[in-house]
């Protein structure tokens, strides 16, 4: 496959038809034609399904535009850092951080990225498995800091970099907060994140495991910590990794409970998706978080001892 092709195939699917493909990329109708006639001999596939007013994607043709948008977006970033490093223009880089590290590690981590690369232009995003796999699929983001777990090896590279705990926790005076084990809390309300590749994973994580099932209306996902924060604060239970009591919306006003049941550790990595290169701008990001850990952990502060008492590093 040519660069040319996919760019046309993009144009196509954006514009709606051959003509509008065309007009995008400055070429005429007979060569958008010609170009995507071959692409589709090439692949011994039909791409698209030609009607008198246009032209649409057939299940081949928008199974290949996936992949076609990720290409063009992979090489639109590697020609931007490169002008980035020359000097000549903002590089972007695009990245999804767990929400527990955005108030502990995240500002130190910037400010030393900062240094060393202040021609990219930095982009974070909240990132929320929920929130963070549309965004790495489609090529928005270059890479999410989130929690991994077994499904995601099927469709994205996963790098580890540190584990913790997962924690049920309430708001403080909640009833439940006496309570010794997961089976006496089978009929509360839950408030947890996931996605729904994910959302097997933490009823497994949480309660098969331990032989519990628990009716899904009481499992509610919240796509952000406001959202998840504020319905603790409502009275809902919530599992999760234990340094987000750590942040300002729980420090004070939750506290894990003391469960019978052991806790599965968490892992926290680098998410991108498979075959996907890091870039050196990247590199360097993912760099200066393992400085950052490293130099957290051996500190003497008492909030960094709090935090290293939670983490064991992986790398």
């Amino acid at each position: 496959m040519k660069l040319q092709q996919l760019q046309a195939l993009i144009a196509l699917a954006d514009g709606g038809g051959i003509r509008a493909a065309a007009r995008m990329l400055e070429l005429s109708q007979a060569a958008v034609s010609k170009t995507l006639r071959e692409l589709e001999e090439e692949q011994r596939l039909p791409l698209l399904q030609r009607h008198a007013s246009g032209a649409r994607l057939t299940e081949a043709g928008q199974a290949l535009l996936i992949h076609a948008r990720q290409v063009a977006m992979q090489l639109e970033r590697a020609h931007d850092e490169l002008e980035a490093l020359r000097g000549q223009r903002d590089a972007r880089l695009c990245i999804g951080v767990t929400p527990w590290l955005v108030p502990t590690l995240l500002p130190e981590v910037v400010l030393r990225f900062r240094q060393r690369l202040p021609a990219i232009r930095l982009e974070l995003f909240e990132g929320l498995l929920a929130v963070a796999l549309p965004r790495l699929r489609d090529g928005q983001m270059d890479f999410a800091i989130a929690p991994l777990f077994e499904p995601l090896a099927q469709e994205f590279h996963c790098q580890p970099l540190f584990s913790h705990g997962g924690r049920v926790f309430a708001r403080n005076g909640h009833p439940a907060l006496s309570a010794t084990s997961l089976s006496a809390l089978l009929e509360q309300d839950w408030v947890v994140n996931y996605s729904p590749a994910s959302y097997r994973h933490v009823l497994d994580r949480l309660f098969n495991r331990h032989g519990l099932a628990i009716a899904p209306e009481r499992l509610i996902c919240a796509q952000s910590m406001a959202l998840l924060a504020g319905l603790v604060q409502a009275g809902m239970l919530s599992y999760g990794p234990e340094p987000l009591l750590l942040c300002p919306e729980f420090a004070g006003k939750a506290q894990a409970l003391s469960l019978r049941e052991e806790m599965e550790e968490i892992v926290i990595g680098v998410i991108s998706l498979q075959g996907q290169a890091h870039g050196y701008a990247a590199r360097c990001f993912i760099d200066c978080l393992r400085q950052t850990l490293r130099q957290r952990l051996r500190s003497a502060r008492p909030e960094d001892r709090a935090l290293a008492r939670m983490l064991t590093l992986r790398f």
